[in-house]
Formats: C-alpha cells, sequence, structure tokens
C-alpha cells in the first residue's frame, strides 16, 4: 500500500500513510475544508445549518 499523501510505502504504525506528517497533513485537509464529500441533497445549505444550530442549542 502506498501513502495517499506523497506515495511512500506505508509504516504499519501510521497505516495508511508513512508518517505522522503526512498524517498530520491529511488531517489539516480535511479541517480546512479542503476535502469535502459531495452531496445529491437538494437541501438549501443555509437551512441545513440553520436546523443544526437549533439542535446543537438544545439539551439533551
Amino acid at each position: 500500500m502506498i501513502c495517499p499523501i506523497c506515495a511512500n510505502a506505508t509504516d504499519q504504525k501510521y497505516r495508511p500513510f508513512c508518517s505522522r506528517r503526512c498524517a498530520d497533513i491529511d488531517l489539516a485537509r480535511w479541517m480546512s475544508g479542503s476535502y469535502a464529500v459531495p452531496s445529491d441533497s437538494d437541501e438549501d445549505p443555509t437551512e441545513a445549518m440553520d436546523a443544526t444550530d437549533q439542535v446543537a442549542g438544545k439539551p439533551h
């Protein structure tokens, strides 16, 4: 298996990455929004965020 960031051989300790550095690069890409999961939903993103905010504000 090769590292999806730099194409070096993976290290079992950091699998599927070759090093902690590549794992951190991948995490930073997710956190910055560089990666996105596409959606086929017709839902308006603003409405979805408003609904999420309403649910998040309610105690469980």
